[in-house]
């Protein structure tokens, strides 16, 4: 298996240290701050080895205080109900003696019932389109040190944007994106490890969405976003090392906050996970336009 991948895995892999008390370790993907998809996947990992013979179905979580990549987190999972057909479990994440991140995810026994479900965009297929990483010697020289690690660093998905990516000039465009995505190298047959990797990745992107109508690039002035909180709901099976897309849209932006939403589905079209986010978005003035208030652009 990719090195990388593999890395990814044992992150996920959670250390039991007391009954429904696990703690697992964090990586530096280039961002200040850890990572919310790798919370979310941990989180999801902690709550799944409390269950027996069910599987997740959805998950709603709240992200506090951002996640300190140089220390553990510990991941205390309240067992708050076990039926005939669901489970629900509730999961706080704390570092330094503080909550960072709560969780309520739900379990089901597998059934069956009515089914209908959206249609798939008409967009292309991964095959006709470049991987994300492709393509980028003529900006990294122009864009900023951290962003510039954060492009070049690799990864264990494979990454392939619909829409062109422009990292300089970004113009004002429909807030929608598209997005396939798998990772680099074969899995192992279960189901959630799947589950807890797309959980992962369902954070990759999304509330970014929001930024899109107002064409805020990096030269413009300095740009703090955070996830607030975020929405999962697995809908049917599917396998995060065959090419999903990720489908996004961005519906409102009001009061410091970017709200968004997101559908995967597979090559062959099946809706398999939808997600929902909301997201804190502040735009500081640049030093240019600081020096300058009365400028009209």
């Amino acid at each position: 298996m990719d090195s990388l991948l593999a890395d990814l895995l044992s992150l996920l892999e959670l250390e039991q240290i007391e009954d429904q008390i696990f703690r697992g370790q964090s990586r530096d993907i280039g961002s200040p701050r850890v990572f919310g998809g790798q919370v979310l996947g941990q989180a999801l990992t902690a709550a799944h080895y409390t269950v027996e013979g069910c599987e997740a179905h959805s998950l709603h979580a709240y992200f506090l205080r951002a996640g300190d990549v140089s220390a553990p987190i510990v991941y205390d999972v309240d067992l708050a109900r076990d039926g005939r057909t669901f489970s629900n479990r509730r999961v706080v994440a704390i570092q330094h003696g503080r909550p960072i991140f709560n969780m309520t995810a739900s379990f089901q026994v597998p059934e069956q019932g009515l089914e209908h479900q959206a249609t798939m965009p008409d967009v292309p297929g991964p095959d006709e389109l470049q991987d994300v990483s492709d393509g980028l010697d003529d900006v990294l020289g122009k864009v900023p040190e951290k962003m510039r690690r954060f492009l070049t660093r690799k990864r264990p998905f494979e990454i392939r944007p619909v829409e062109p990516v422009s990292l300089l000039s970004l113009e004002p465009s429909e807030p929608v994106r598209h997005v396939w995505l798998r990772t680099v190298d074969l899995l192992p047959d279960q189901p959630h490890l799947h589950r807890n990797l797309l959980a992962y990745l369902s954070d990759f992107q999304l509330i970014g969405t929001a930024t899109l109508p107002h064409g805020i690039h990096f030269e413009q002035g300095k740009v703090q976003m955070a996830s607030l909180d975020h929405a999962m709901w697995f809908h049917r099976p599917f396998r995060v090392d065959d090419w999903l897309l990720y489908s996004m849209e961005s519906p409102n932006a009001a009061a410091a906050r970017g709200f968004a939403l997101g559908r995967f589905f597979d090559t062959d079209g099946v809706l398999v996970a939808s997600t929902a986010q909301e997201g804190l978005i502040r735009v500081w003035p640049s030093r240019r336009e600081s020096a300058n208030p009365d400028r009209k652009n």
